[in-house]
């Protein structure tokens, strides 16, 4: 029996989902949006699989994980989504995807990648973040403020954010902040990397963005 946070905006697919979850045995709980995804996942740490549709009505989905990722909820990550082309497949890996599966689906194929993932899930620690992700307004907050990023800068922090004290390597960080594919110069996102700095400065923000030369970057 494994818990199973399913966020997924489609009403008859979820409705699908949530009774064979059940049939099978396993507890689901459901959310449409991602705003709904990060107010009911965030806090429940006892989570063992994420299945999370990438394009909700608010937020894409990639973004959702990444935001999860940065309030401590490790689950393995299942995405659902209609985009089957390769590049979709590799962002999704690219910000911590376990599997990926297109609609449509068989929900018995779905249901064994769930319980495959549950079986292999990840055992980390609850770490305390000091900056709070809003994947459906590309938003960071602090104890001192909010601020607007691009979804471009959104996703370059989300990836930092989620990997704590960790070096993310440059490239972990394109693919993560162009998820559709782009060919990007150093300087581009060596500037892109100043203005989020910027930004965390605008809310006193207690965590800045640190180069790691010839590598990448780490939040600290």
């Amino acid at each position: 029996m494994a818990r199973v946070a399913v966020c997924e905006d489609d009403a008859a697919i979820r409705g699908v989902l949530i009774k064979a979850l059940r049939h099978a045995g396993h507890v689901p709980v459901s959310a449409h949006t991602g705003e709904e995804a990060m107010r009911l996942f965030s806090d429940d740490l006892d989570i063992d699989v994420l299945v999370l549709d990438i394009g909700l009505p608010d937020a894409d989905g990639r973004d959702v994980c990444q935001a999860l990722r940065s309030v401590g909820q490790q689950a393995p990550v299942l995405f659902l989504t209609a985009l089957d082309g390769v590049h979709d497949r590799l962002s999704g890996f690219s910000v911590g995807a376990d599997d990926y599966v297109s609609k449509p689906f068989d929900i018995r194929e779905l249901l064994a990648r769930v319980e495959a993932i549950a079986r292999r899930g990840r055992s980390v620690d609850d770490v305390a973040q000091p900056l709070v992700l809003d994947p459906a307004r590309h938003a960071i907050r602090s104890d001192s403020g909010e601020v607007l990023l691009t979804p471009t800068e959104y996703r370059m922090l989300a990836v930092l954010t989620s990997q704590p004290g960790d070096v993310v390597r440059r490239r972990a960080v394109v693919a993560a902040a162009w998820p559709d594919g782009a060919i990007v110069r150093e300087n581009t996102i060596d500037t892109n990397i100043r203005r989020i700095r910027a930004k965390l400065d605008a809310i006193d923000s207690p965590v800045t963005i640190k180069t790691v030369r010839g590598v990448g970057f780490r939040l600290a």
